[in-house]
């Protein structure tokens, strides 16, 4: 069995109360307003569907989008790393009064003894159990509870504060026994990785300042608050490179955070976290690619002037090669062709030619441009098509073929495949 983690639940500040959200329309006025909503849009609906599917009641959205606005503003607290973890231990704690223990509602939380088990474990003191027992003895009691049905009622919650002061106490019921070992297991843990090289104390004493003050603090949900300012934070690191690391986009955070809590709430008037998704690709694609589009459009515009090129009402341009007398494939048949892509400045990017095989594929299956280009060619045939981004792969790049590409192939069909 994977080893106990120690209890990590991140959070880092204690929230305001005061402030009301509210799903609403905000003015989008340029593609720079756009990007700024969706992207706060689009990261607010996967928060609400992963990170808040059991909980995303109107408390946790505020916990999230007042830690995103401390994270924005710089107004963190900065903690140690072993104030930080015991601050963390502190939350989690507190949030088993409500949940019980290791979220068993059946484990009630006795404080006391959960945190003379942490402080006996720092100190690696085995009086009443050692690391082993406490180890085998909570993952044979965690096993159990598993099976058992989850409908029970919690037992009596006992508080107390984490002192750092090892004592031998008495482990009378199996709760008590229970608690002891998380504790212990726990403290044997940090003593370990995180205070290995505190030779003063000052960091033992720092991280049980901060499991009280954890204790004392009015946190929900600490791993939401922790990632809302750690978003935040990072909004505003990234604020001079531009928007998702792109220059010639400006961060908004005000838009961002409507957008996070549009997100959150499920607020969709103007769209939703599909298309906000989808908007930012086809965006961030037109910034880096947009003269990939052009330069196809206008390939496509002076050659379709040319000699032998046909134009078909998709805007499919093709040229007959080689015109053979065999059948022609329907949409739906499977087709054995040799081929040679490339893009319009010569790039080869796939050829059965250059492999020296041909490929064998259902015509239902591969771009809109070859679907309706081989059903205009009789088996034995040759044509080069020229195909538009739009029948094309579009706005998604295609291995080694950047988005909006007009693709050149010439095609040999050899057979139906039926």
């Amino acid at each position: 069995m994977k080893k106990l983690a120690i209890i990590l639940i991140a959070a880092m500040a204690m929230i305001s109360c005061g402030n009301t959200y509210t799903g609403k329309t905000v003015a989008l006025t340029n593609q720079n307003d756009s990007m700024n909503y969706a992207l706060g849009l689009v990261n607010g609906a996967q928060m609400k569907m992963y990170q808040l599917r059991n909980d995303s009641s109107m408390e946790t959205v505020t916990e999230f989008i007042d830690a995103l606005q401390r994270g924005y503003d710089g107004a963190i607290e900065e903690l140690s790393e072993a104030g930080n973890i015991g601050r963390n231990i502190g939350h989690a704690i507190k949030n088993a009064e409500k949940n019980g223990l290791a979220d068993n509602p059946a484990w009630a939380i006795n404080q006391k003894i959960f945190f003379q088990g942490l402080v006996n474990g720092l100190r690696h003191d085995t009086t009443v159990m050692k690391a082993e027992d406490a180890r085998n003895y909570f993952q044979a009691q965690y096993q159990a509870a598993s099976a058992l049905n989850d409908s029970i009622e919690p037992g009596k919650v006992v508080k107390g504060k984490c002192i750092y002061k090892v004592k031998t106490i008495a482990l009378n019921t199996q709760n008590d026994s229970i608690n002891y070992a998380f504790g212990y297991l726990n403290g044997d843990e940090i003593a370990r990785y995180v205070l290995l090289m505190d030779s003063t104390g000052q960091m033992t004493k720092d991280f049980i300042t901060n499991i009280n003050k954890g204790l004392k603090s009015n946190v929900k949900n600490p791993q939401i608050v922790n990632m809302g300012e750690q978003i935040g934070k990072n909004i505003k690191d990234q604020e001079a490179q531009g928007l998702i690391g792109e220059p010639s986009l400006a961060t908004d955070f005000v838009l961002i955070k409507q957008g996070f809590i549009n997100g959150l709430l499920g607020f969709t008037e103007q769209m939703d976290g599909t298309q906000a998704g989808e908007y930012i690709q086809n965006t961030m694609n037109n910034i880096k690619y947009g003269s990939v589009k052009e330069d196809g459009e206008k390939f496509l515009a002076e050659n379709a002037l040319k000699e032998g090129v046909k134009v078909t009402e998709s805007g499919l341009q093709y040229e007959v090669l080689k015109m053979a007398r065999g059948k022609k494939p329907a949409a739906t048949d499977r087709v054995k062709v040799h081929y040679h892509g490339t893009l319009i400045d010569g790039t080869v990017f796939d050829s059965s030619v250059e492999r020296g095989e041909p490929t064998s594929f259902g015509l239902n299956q591969v771009i809109k441009g070859w679907t309706e280009g081989l059903q205009l060619m009789p088996v034995g045939s040759k044509f080069r098509f020229y195909i538009p981004q739009e029948l094309g792969y579009g706005a998604q790049q295609a291995g080694s073929i950047p988005p909006y590409s007009t693709l050149i192939f010439e095609v040999e069909l050899l057979g139906i495949e039926k």
